[in-house]
């Protein structure tokens, strides 16, 4: 399964702190800058796995920009925003 074609794409699971921390600073920038955002679970595609080590993993426009934490300024400066 291919990523979503959301802006910002997110691979978490469930019950994981750091997605949680990472989806509120998400969810916060995109409120501003107007761009779409979609998580995918890990266990949703077998491709995923990769990631298992690495969550959660963001990407921007379909290229991976983050993992475990997502800075605030530099998800804006990747956004053009």
């Amino acid at each position: 399964m291919p990523l979503p074609s959301s802006r910002v794409v997110m691979i978490g699971k469930p019950g994981c702190h750091l997605c949680d921390q990472a989806r509120s600073v998400i969810e916060r920038v995109v409120a501003e800058t107007g761009d779409s955002f979609e998580e995918v679970f890990l266990d949703s595609d077998p491709a995923f796995v990769r990631y298992t080590e690495e969550i959660p993993v963001t990407f921007v426009d379909g290229r991976q920009h983050d993992y475990w934490r997502v800075d605030e300024g530099r998800l804006r400066t990747a956004l053009g925003r």
